[in-house]
């Protein structure tokens, strides 16, 4: 049962994904080809993210802000499957190894770490992929096959150190949240107690929308240079007019693209679009967890109904 239970949290996770992906999937191109530009002879393509829209717009290309979208999509599905698969499965064994009733707050970052590590893995040829698509010019996006196909079979991988390393960005935000909570503790005596039942008030469900919000958008600052350069690394080679003097090799390399920003924009240009990954995170992340939690029940009861009936077309075979 503990299988099954994993199974049903990872499918109505990645449907959840699934169709939070394409509700901001305009957001999300406008996004990556704003964050993949980097000033050019003092000059930049895109001075605000809004321009990015206005341009496909102009030229009749609106429907161009989806291309990459089915790519994007699996990669999302097949991530968000993983992830909840492999957290659900790696809490699990925890427990059963530990022999815990429940997960401790370090134990529960290390098994978030270890189920993004896993996801990383699985997915970064898609990842890349998809952001090749959403940089390439609008109505020029080559096919999955194509894009991964594109010079060596090891630059599908392109990236994927810092997508390890920003398996972090749960426990920074746990950290984050903890330190909100206490500042709010000491400032404004937030420790009330019920008097009748001696417990600790709990958090309100907006309030605790709004916390994790705003631990989620610090946690995101924090990393966000190192999601720019990743962006970057990637789509190196999508964009055709984006006529640089690097050398392919270091554009594909960090401390290349660190370089070339630190020269170009300033210590500025490592948050270039950090409005638009904050607001696409946030948003990303209400919508994945409210549609997961609709289908949630609904999920766990079409999978016990084919269960029952693999399990019962079985019965009638051995008795066959």
């Amino acid at each position: 049962m503990g299988d099954f239970e994993s199974l049903s949290e990872a499918t109505s996770g990645a449907i959840g994904s699934l169709l939070s992906t394409t509700i901001l999937y305009p957001l999300d191109t406008c996004k990556t080809k704003y964050q993949a530009e980097v000033r050019a002879h003092g000059q930049r393509r895109y001075r605000h993210l809004s321009d990015v829209l206005w341009e496909a717009i102009s030229n009749g290309q609106f429907l161009s802000l989806y291309q990459g979208l089915g790519t994007k999509n699996l990669q999302s599905f097949i991530s968000q499957f993983v992830y909840f698969y492999g957290y659900s499965y790696f809490k699990r064994l925890y427990l059963e190894k530990s022999g815990s009733k429940k997960i401790g707050t370090k134990a529960n970052l290390l098994v978030a770490a270890a189920a993004g590590a896993c996801t990383a893995i699985a997915t970064q040829p898609l990842d890349t992929a998809s952001s090749r698509m959403q940089t390439s010019a609008f109505g020029k996006s080559k096919g999955l096959w194509d894009t991964l196909t594109e010079g060596d079979w090891s630059n599908a991988f392109d990236g994927l150190g810092i997508s390890l390393l920003l398996t972090s960005n749960p426990a920074i935000q746990v950290g984050v949240t903890g330190f909100i909570k206490e500042i709010l503790r000491v400032a404004w005596m937030w420790e009330m107690f019920d008097r009748k039942k001696g417990n600790q008030a709990s958090l309100s469900a907006f309030t605790a929308f709004l916390l994790g919000a705003l631990s989620k958008s610090i946690a995101t600052c924090l990393t966000y240079p190192a999601i720019r350069c990743k962006v970057m690394i990637q789509s190196a080679e999508a964009d055709e007019n984006n006529h640089d003097d690097d050398d392919d090799a270091e554009k594909k390399k960090l401390s290349g693209v660190v370089f070339a920003i630190w020269r170009k924009e300033g210590v500025t240009g490592f948050f270039k679009g950090l409005h638009a990954q904050i607001l696409k995170t946030v948003l990303s992340s209400a919508l994945l967890l409210m549609i997961k939690e609709k289908i949630a029940a609904t999920t766990w009861v079409v999978l016990l109904a084919i269960r029952r009936s693999l399990l019962a077309q079985n019965g009638r075979l051995k008795s066959a």
